[in-house]
């Protein structure tokens, strides 16, 4: 089935593969989405999805598939796929991408682009105890357009070593998430934060922490819903395309 949707949208075209797959042992239902995603700035992203979680996404400055699947479920996930083949679909994928793009932009006559401002929440990955190395983490989430900006701070001094920024990734609301990771050794009296600055804020928006040996990390309930359960697939699916638009439509 294909759908486009030009009015009122936002400056982005996404192409998406649904394909409805199973796991040959547990016969439990899975979805696998391959996203074509490009953007007002030029910028392009293609990937794919394991029930709403990042299996591979292709890195055109490098010109290689990068693989974010988890080793323990299948030692080479690249025997899954056919390197060269899905490589050369992306490339050709992601100028249809940007030819739909152009095209929507004309018709709608150039409006301007809209935007989400982005949610953010900065907690600590593990137990905190102080002398103990640990990870905090800045999520950001429910932002459009896709380009924002992390920076971390201690006792009010920029941090940049030990920083860390994931890709972006779509909700199913087509806006994004993200993550910034900082690795750290909790102090007693200590403070940190993480400012994110996104073209629909109107200033940057920061979230303060400070170590606290009571506190419970975050971590196990954000992450709760993203472990994979990964078979031999089977798979069938069909094809639709839709473009950023109010979240009512």
């Amino acid at each position: 089935m294909m759908k486009i949707c030009s009015q009122n949208m936002k400056r982005s075209a996404v192409i998406v593969l649904m394909i409805n797959s199973f796991c040959t042992f547990s016969q439990i239902p899975h979805d696998i989405m391959y996203v074509v995603g490009c953007f007002e700035n030029g910028t392009s992203e293609v990937h794919y999805e394991l029930d709403s979680e990042e299996m591979l996404y292709m890195d055109f400055d490098r010109s290689e598939i990068v693989y974010t699947m988890p080793r323990i479920f299948v030692d080479d996930p690249s025997t899954l796929f056919n390197n060269q083949r899905v490589f050369r679909n992306a490339n050709k994928n992601k100028l249809v991408c940007m030819g739909i793009l152009q095209y929507l932009k004309a018709e709608d006559k150039n409006p301007p682009e809209e935007k989400d401002p982005p949610e953010s929440l900065l907690y600590p990955a593990e137990e905190v105890e102080f002398g103990v190395e640990n990870s905090l983490i800045c999520f950001v989430n429910h932002f459009y357009p896709p380009e924002m900006r992390v920076r971390w701070t201690r006792n009010g001094h920029q941090v940049s070593e030990g920083v860390s920024l994931s890709r972006y990734f779509p909700n199913k609301d087509q806006t994004f998430h993200q993550f910034s990771t900082l690795t750290f050794t909790p102090r007693e009296g200590d403070i940190y934060s993480c400012t994110v600055e996104h073209s629909a804020l109107e200033m940057p928006q920061t979230r303060i922490w400070e170590p606290d040996v009571s506190h419970r990390s975050l971590g196990a309930d954000v992450y709760c819903g993203v472990g994979l359960t990964l078979g031999l697939l089977g798979v069938v699916g069909g094809t639709f395309l839709f473009v950023k638009g109010h979240h009512g439509q």
